[in-house]
């Protein structure tokens, strides 16, 4: 009897140890539980997945809860390349070692406030006994001239204002690490990079000087550890 039992509690820790082993063969870094954004803005969550194994592994994301409202669509990313909004799952290659990177699931918080919920699905291909869940919450507040369009554990950030620019405009901000890099990176319609602003952690405001762009449209993006987050309309008006 005693060696009977002594066999069950080996096998009992050796399961247990198989176990812990699937479930760190991948993890989600960083992942986003809440941000508070304004209205009629893209909002990009990153999903990096760290493959934890030796071998090259392809990662099922699926979308299968989304709390959207009449004006809002939720869809993937990688990098500046979106799918349709109906596409409710998809498919990434990491290698070993390394965390898919430039992937977001983006949301377009609409034209009311609200909050959204999302629930992703994230496992090995053909391993949906690893299943993870990554649950997060937008909440989408009335925007004002100076309304916070992102806030995280990581940074709070201002929209630009005045908005639209005639001389100068303002980005206010708080960074809460010293080690995250942030930047501003502002382009034309066409996408074509016109200017980059680092965000300093000592510092809480940014001047922009409307001198350096023509009259016209353009787009700001801001990064976090080259992971862009969100992406705002701007007017330049002379």
């Amino acid at each position: 009897m005693f060696h009977l039992l002594k066999k069950l509690g080996l096998l009992s820790l050796l399961f247990m140890g198989v176990s812990a082993a699937f479930g760190q063969n991948f993890e989600l870094i960083e992942p986003v539980e809440t941000l508070q954004a304004a209205t009629n803005q893209n909002i990009r969550v990153p999903i990096r997945i760290k493959n934890n194994t030796d071998k090259a592994q392809f990662y099922i994301i699926r979308k299968s809860k989304a709390d959207l409202g009449e004006s809002q669509k939720g869809y993937f990313c990688f990098e500046n390349k979106c799918l349709d909004h109906s596409i409710d799952q998809v498919s990434k290659l990491v290698e070993p070692g390394e965390t898919l990177q430039n992937f977001y699931f983006t949301l377009e918080s609409g034209v009311q406030p609200t909050q959204t919920s999302i629930k992703l699905e994230i496992f090995p291909k053909g391993s949906p006994a690893e299943l993870m869940e990554h649950n997060f919450l937008v909440v989408v507040e009335e925007k004002s001239i100076k309304n916070s369009v992102f806030q995280s554990k990581e940074i709070t950030i201002y929209d630009v204002y005045p908005n639209p620019i005639q001389d100068q405009a303002f980005v206010d901000y708080k960074i809460n690490f010293s080690s995250i890099k942030v930047k501003i990176v502002v382009h034309n319609i066409l996408g074509k990079s016109m200017a980059e602003f680092e965000l300093p952690y000592s510092e809480n405001r940014l001047k922009i000087l409307a001198e350096e762009f023509p009259s016209g449209v353009y787009f700001y993006t801001v990064y976090i550890n080259d992971n862009g987050i969100l992406t705002r309309k701007v007017i330049v008006r002379k």
